[in-house]
């Protein structure tokens, strides 16, 4: 095996098994931090004894089995023969083993390491509950449940959201630390936590959706592996916990905003508006399972929480055969709806361009205004750039090119800075 097929095949393996290996250290071990430090070290084993030896028929298990004996040799260091290394070293039959040693042939010893369903996911699941536990920021919550549960590496973390890799490296070490001195315990929240702790798991997975889907900085309007790995995340959540609606809710919306991502862009990458938008490039396949997970929120009788009724206007734009066809007022009534739930100013926003397609602009102006009185959306280019186009519209071309000038300066993402220029150009 050449090195490149090699590492090829040890991140394929590490993408996909990585949350079951860092599941089962962090059960074991019953330290996250150690856990996850122990899974890299495996990582980095299989690094360069897979190109060179071939790789294992059992590949999730070898790097299982590398990862436990890690452990094992951690707690010789911290004090020997505590009752966990007894504990551990039983489970793997190593009583008499000196320090340090090594099994002579431990893929013939992966191929004992039995994987059990049941627990895969109740360990798949602790773990995106800590990696998105409230007692770490936000960035750091994106950042430890890409590396954990999504199995990207720290370069791939940091190429996504534009930063350097360093930065993303003491987010996630500052994340452990934090756990650790927090003593959060690797185990699924107690069923009075669950509903609270499930929605950060749910935030955090939207955050990484949203930037993936309309990049803050850059030059491409969708980063789709960023995209596509919260999707990743949002299905195998729904498999974990398959009756929480709200669950089916955001893999709903994420499923129907991502069969528009084929349209979203020209040629050259280029932005495409959606009443500009060839609806026949729309993945049909993507709006049918959106679809079908909204029809199971609809079917748990519960009503529609958040990420329901943002699914429920997508679907609403999934469904329409044009921008005109589209039921606005439907859509309107959901922003409503879902302005009460879960008021911010982005909802707003979107609430008052759903009633200027309804309604006409000169109904949709004072909703914008106000948001303008209360300086929300301070930073952002939207605001300005919804009111320039109201303004347009509305024939008030001088007010409408100072909007879209301040929207130009405060739009971080080169494609959309670029649309932003094009409109300022077509005012003349």
């Amino acid at each position: 095996m050449t090195d490149v097929g090699g590492r090829e095949a040890v991140a394929a393996v590490w993408r996909i098994e990585s949350a079951r290996i860092v599941g089962a250290l962090a059960r074991y071990t019953g330290d996250f931090a150690l856990a996850e430090d122990l899974a890299q070290e495996a990582l980095a084993e299989a690094l360069v004894t897979w190109p060179r030896d071939g790789t294992p028929r059992n590949p999730a298990g070898w790097l299982l089995t590398v990862g436990r004996r890690r452990a094992i040799d951690a707690f010789r260091r911290r004090s020997a023969l505590d009752e966990r290394y007894a504990a551990l070293a039983h489970d793997l039959g190593e009583g008499g083993a000196t320090a340090g040693s090594a099994p002579a042939d431990p893929a013939r010893e992966a191929e004992d390491v039995l994987w059990d369903p049941d627990q895969i996911d109740d360990d798949v699941l602790a773990l995106m509950f800590i990696s998105c536990h409230p007692v770490l920021s936000r960035e750091a919550r994106v950042a430890l449940t890409l590396r954990v549960v999504g199995g990207l590496t720290s370069d791939e973390i940091a190429r996504a959201f534009l930063v350097p890799t360093a930065t993303v490296q003491a987010r996630i070490t500052r994340a452990k630390k934090t756990l650790g001195a927090a003593r959060v315990p690797f185990e699924l929240p107690p069923a009075a936590e669950r509903t609270e702790r499930l929605g950060s798991v749910l935030n955090v997975i939207y955050l990484i959706f949203t930037e993936g889907s309309s990049a803050s900085s850059g030059g491409d309007l969708i980063r789709f592996d960023l995209a596509g790995e919260a999707q990743r995340l949002a299905r195998v959540l729904a498999r974990l916990v398959p009756n929480e609606p709200e669950v089916h809710g955001l893999l709903a919306l994420l499923e129907l905003t991502a069969a528009r991502f084929p349209a979203r862009t020209g040629p050259d990458g280029e932005p495409v508006l959606l009443e500009h938008q060839d609806r026949r490039r729309w993945d049909r396949a993507a709006i049918r399972r959106g679809r079908a997970a909204l029809a199971r929120v609809e079917r748990a009788g519960r009503g529609l929480g958040a990420y329901g009724l943002q699914a429920a206007i997508a679907e609403c734009h999934a469904v329409a055969a044009s921008v005109e066809a589209t039921n606005w007022e439907r859509v309107v009534l959901l922003y409503e709806a879902l302005g009460r739930l879960a008021p911010s100013p982005v909802v707003d926003l979107n609430r008052a361009v759903a009633v200027s397609m309804a309604q006409g602009p000169a109904a949709a102006l004072p909703i914008v205004d106000e948001l303008v009185a209360a300086k929300a959306l301070s930073t952002s280019h939207l605001l300005p750039s919804v009111r320039g186009e109201l303004l347009t519209r509305l024939g008030r071309g001088v007010e409408a090119r100072r909007e879209l000038e301040r929207a130009v300066g405060l739009c971080g993402n080169e494609r959309e800075r670029a649309l932003l220029e094009r409109k300022l150009a077509d005012l003349g």
